[in-house]
């Protein structure tokens, strides 16, 4: 293996805290050298190694750094990730990538030019109901497909903290720009861009600014139709996947187990990280040659957002082609948008 990539952390908030620092500590393509922490110094009770920078540019004047993670605020995505390209880093960059089609093409125009790599951080393409609907899917036993649902719901009612998210007018907030981010990419990771799309949004809550319900229809070739739906006011369980096909169904719940693990302090290197517990399968039903249905247990493929952290790693060595494409946050951005 070629020497780690000597990278920093923009912030050190949740996203950073659960779902970069346990991997770039852990995995030996990367040596995590700092964190951005203006006030209280938290990153350094569990990391005791790492610098703590007083600001970004701080970060960014650090010569060693070759990979910065911008996980700023989203509103702030497109300005910080200029601003670390422009400072001759790699970057990392959480969703959604911009608030519109035009910056992220800024973005990527910017990254050609100075010979940098710009990759957008899209985790649920890792999630174990994710992985396990794609196995399913590719294997054909389902026939030719006729309708995917994919759903993250929330139940909750109270305006959010975190302003960024939840102001009027602010870029690439609300509920579409949050998970809606998360949905259209599993969607294209699948199946790319769709022919046409309809997009529905809603304001529920007592005193949202912004959509906190969406409902997109996307259709494809062969007639297939990808209905993609989030809420912030579903008290209900709903399955995170269910497709339909011509010779049969897949259902499977959105219980991922890859956060909470993080978020209670466990490692990715933890043999038991990843891996949902009994219960949460998903249930296949198959239609015969005789008309019968046949139903299934489908074991929850183990989930695994270190493959991310692979492919930035192989990206920037070896020059390898990141999953996440710039055509594939390009259609995101334009339904996003829409």
């Amino acid at each position: 293996m070629d020497a780690p990539i000597v990278t920093g952390l923009m912030a050190y908030g949740m996203s950073g805290r659960i779902f970069h620092a346990p991997f770039i500590s852990t995995n030996a393509g990367f040596n995590f050298k700092g964190v951005v922490e203006r006030n209280e110094k938290k990153a350094g009770k569990i990391y005791p190694d790492i610098t703590s920078y007083h600001s970004i540019q701080e970060l960014l004047n650090d010569d060693e750094i070759e990979l910065v993670i911008v996980n700023t605020p989203s509103n702030l995505h497109f300005e910080h990730t200029l601003l670390a390209l422009n400072a001759g880093k790699h970057v990392l960059l959480e969703k959604p990538a911009a608030a519109t089609v035009a910056e992220v093409k800024e973005l990527y125009d910017t990254a050609r030019r100075l010979n940098k790599h710009l990759m957008v951080y899209q985790n649920r393409r890792y999630d174990s109901g994710f992985l396990s609907t794609k196995a399913v899917i590719e294997s054909g036993r389902l026939g030719n497909l006729i309708e995917i649902t994919f759903r993250m719901d929330r139940y909750k009612a109270a305006i959010g903290v975190k302003s960024f998210k939840e102001t009027k007018g602010v870029p690439a907030g609300g509920l579409v720009y949050d998970l809606g981010a998360h949905l259209i990419d599993n969607t294209i990771a699948l199946f790319g861009k769709p022919l046409s799309f309809h997009k529905t949004t809603g304001m529920y809550r007592d005193g949202s600014e912004v959509p906190d319900y969406f409902h997109y229809h996307l259709m494809y070739p062969n007639q297939l139709n990808v209905y993609l739906t989030s809420g912030l006011q579903i008290a209900g369980d709903t399955p995170g996947f269910w497709v339909n096909g011509t010779l049969g169904s897949f259902i499977k719940n959105r219980s991922d187990v890859q956060e909470a693990q993080l978020d209670k302090g466990m490692m990715p290197t933890d043999p038991a990280y990843g891996i949902e517990p009994s219960g949460n399968e998903g249930q296949l039903t198959i239609v015969n040659i005789d008309n019968e249905k046949c139903v299934e247990t489908v074991p929850s493929v183990k989930g695994d957002y270190n493959q991310i952290f692979e492919a930035v790693y192989h990206t920037i060595r070896n020059n390898a082609l990141y999953p996440v494409t710039e055509e594939h946050i390009a259609w995101q951005l334009e339904l996003l948008e829409a």
